[in-house]
């Protein structure tokens, strides 16, 4: 009974949701942490909406990221698919998912920070933005290192 269940095809396609799932939950995790902030910080001066925004939605990239490998693991599956390109496809979705999940979160309390930033120093919008930008550079590692794995 799990022969039947436990195929390539099978493990390709869960690999492919935990890269898009996992880092969505990251995504929806740290685009929520900073909307709240925003959400305060524009109640005191809506006029910061554009700055906010932005910070607001970078931590949404992980699930744009995530979203391309199971788009590219899904690509890779076929009838004929073997147990081990399976395996090999299901491990692929495991950085993007994993890491993505993480990064999105902590990308959503640094961009969280940023917006308190700018609520006081409004020039300081750049700065935030870089700080963002620097937990970003981890999911774009793990965005390769999955196209790597995916061949």
């Amino acid at each position: 009974m799990l022969e039947q269940i436990l195929t390539g095809q099978f493990l390709a396609y869960i690999g492919a949701a935990i890269a898009f799932l996992v880092a969505g939950l990251g995504s929806s995790k740290g685009v929520g942490l900073a909307g709240q902030t925003g959400a305060g910080v524009l109640s005191e001066d809506p006029s910061k909406f554009g700055s906010v925004m932005l910070l607001q939605a970078l931590p949404s990239t992980q699930a744009i990221y995530g979203f391309v490998i199971a788009f590219l693991i899904i690509g890779k599956i076929n009838d004929a698919m073997t147990l081990q390109e399976g395996l090999r496809l299901f491990a692929a979705g495991l950085p993007m998912g994993i890491v993505g999940l993480v990064s999105a979160i902590y990308q959503g309390k640094v961009a969280a920070s940023g917006i308190q930033m700018i609520a006081k120093h409004p020039e300081s919008v750049g700065s935030a933005i870089t700080l963002a930008l620097m937990v970003e550079m981890f999911a774009i590692l793990a965005l390769i290192v999955s196209i790597l794995m995916i061949g």
